[in-house]
Formats: C-alpha cells, sequence, structure tokens
C-alpha cells in the first residue's frame, strides 16, 4: 500500500524551514504566484520555504521537459544543474529565499542543512530513473505518483492527497510517454480504485494493496 510520508522526511523538512526563517528574518521571502518563472541568478540557490516549484527544460526536439518537483525545504537553482534551457515555474503560491554561495559558505549549521537537502533531491532524481526503466506505464505513472505522495502528500481520509496539480502532458514528460497513454492509464486506475479525485480536483492515492 502507499505508505505515509516518513517521520524522518518531514522533520528533515521542518527544521530546515525552522532554521531558514529563524537565522534569515532580516531578508524578505520572495512571494511568487502559481504560474510565476522564477529568476535563475549565478551564484544563488533558491531554498523553497512554502509551496511547489516545477523544474522543466526544453530538449533539441522543442520538446517540453519535467526535470523534477522541488517542495519545502529543497533548493534549487541554476548553480545546482548543467541542463541548458533550465528554467522553474511556481505550481503554486510559494514563498522563497534567495541565498548566495558565500552565505552557505560562511554557515556550518546551513551548510549541512543545504548537504541534506541537496541529498534528498539526489535520492528523488535516482528513484524517477528507476521508474523509467519499468516497461509498463501503468508502473512507471503509479510508482511517480507514490513518489510524490510519500515525499508531498497531506494525509486524509482516503489516503494522501497531492496538492500539487500536473498536467497529463507535464506527466507524459517525466515518464517517457504520451499524453494520450497517461490519460488511458489515469482512467484505468480510477476504475481500479486506487486513485481518486476530490471536490477541489487533487489527486488522492487510496491505501490499496498492490496487486
Amino acid at each position: 500500500m502507499v505508505a505515509l510520508p516518513s517521520r524522518e522526511h518531514s522533520d528533515r523538512r521542518d527544521g530546515f524551514r525552522d532554521l531558514l526563517e529563524s537565522n534569515y528574518q532580516r531578508r524578505n521571502l520572495v512571494h511568487l504566484t502559481a504560474g510565476s518563472v522564477v529568476p535563475l541568478l549565478r551564484n544563488n540557490i533558491w531554498l523553497v520555504v512554502r509551496g511547489m516549484v516545477k523544474l522543466g527544460a526544453v530538449s533539441v526536439h522543442g520538446d517540453e521537459l519535467l526535470l523534477g518537483l522541488v517542495g519545502p525545504g529543497e533548493p534549487f537553482g541554476e548553480s545546482l544543474s548543467t541542463v541548458e534551457a533550465y528554467d522553474a515555474v511556481a505550481l503554486t503560491n510559494c514563498d522563497l529565499l534567495c541565498l548566495t554561495t558565500i552565505d552557505i559558505q560562511q554557515s556550518p549549521e546551513l551548510a549541512l542543512a543545504m548537504m541534506d537537502a541537496i541529498a534528498a533531491r539526489y535520492r528523488q532524481a535516482e528513484s524517477l530513473l528507476a521508474l523509467l526503466g519499468l516497461r509498463r506505464v501503468e508502473d512507471r505513472l503509479r510508482g511517480f505518483l507514490e513518489l510524490l505522495a510519500q515525499d508531498y502528500g497531506q494525509p486524509c481520509e482516503d489516503g494522501l492527497k497531492l496538492n500539487v496539480r500536473l498536467t497529463h502532458q507535464e506527466l507524459a514528460s517525466a515518464l517517457s510517454t504520451t499524453r494520450v497513454t497517461v490519460t488511458r492509464v489515469l482512467g484505468l486506475l480510477r476504475e481500479e480504485g486506487w486513485l481518486k479525485i476530490d471536490a477541489e480536483r487533487c489527486l488522492v492515492i487510496s491505501h490499496l494493496p498492490q496487486r
């Protein structure tokens, strides 16, 4: 069945957020509304305090690629990627903090927290790569939604609720398939009862045993 987000993950994320807010109150958080493009600055790293950011790029063939998602307590920025045409867009209303590499170098506590946060992003990237090795699109999509639920899901009566809304095309880009296939598989997962859509049009992953 779908696992609840681990206590260790939640504590790490909350602890990092507390560290940021207690030590950097002198700086104003940057508030961005959903759909806003986050400016990527050289020698600066963004940290998500609240909300969710989508990382993407454009392939040499002009296709949009979903590189990953960044949630509370997680970093992103130009200096953390070598992908060309790299961009970041707020998926939800966000509060972000922008730190320079010098800020991180001069604070051992912040540097350790940053290393832990980057390690979590690395593990997420490895999990996504492992999913791409699965032959069946259903297994890829099911695994991807479980990954998002474990990292960012909110417990609710029916399971884990994903407040992040990704289009069928974005899911297809992340999983190397087509939008039509994603739409079909989502329908199958809903018929099976593994996936639901609540009144707010958010995905809910039910606690059902895997076949």
